[in-house]
């Protein structure tokens, strides 16, 4: 395993999960709540690839290699976990906006 394809792919995805998180949240406002719902359907699918990438380094880490951290690897788990609040934050906000609605 590469780190630094598995740094990549974790920012990666991380990124494109925020990305779709906000799309969500600009959707709702505009009342397009089903198109929300989707774009934190994608973003969940993101990040779990990235929560997958993330625990077969955890896996490699615990074996007898030991992965170097560097400050790449600090700023992808940085990018997921914040990426995972963002996440957690927009399902709530659009589901406060689908209350309204009602």
């Amino acid at each position: 395993m590469q780190q630094e394809a598995v740094v990549m792919e974790i920012i990666v995805n991380a990124g494109e999960a925020r990305s779709l998180c906000f799309e969500a949240l600009a959707m709702a406002k505009e009342q397009e709540l089903q198109q929300a719902r989707e774009r934190l359907k994608q973003a969940k699918d993101c990040l779990n690839r990235a929560q997958l990438t993330q625990t077969q380094l955890i896996e490699v880490d615990q074996g007898p290699e030991q992965v170097e951290m560097t400050l790449v690897m600090v700023h992808a788990q940085d990018h997921l976990m914040t990426t995972i609040l963002a996440h957690e934050l927009t399902s709530e906000m659009v589901s406060m906006y689908e209350n309204m609605s009602k």
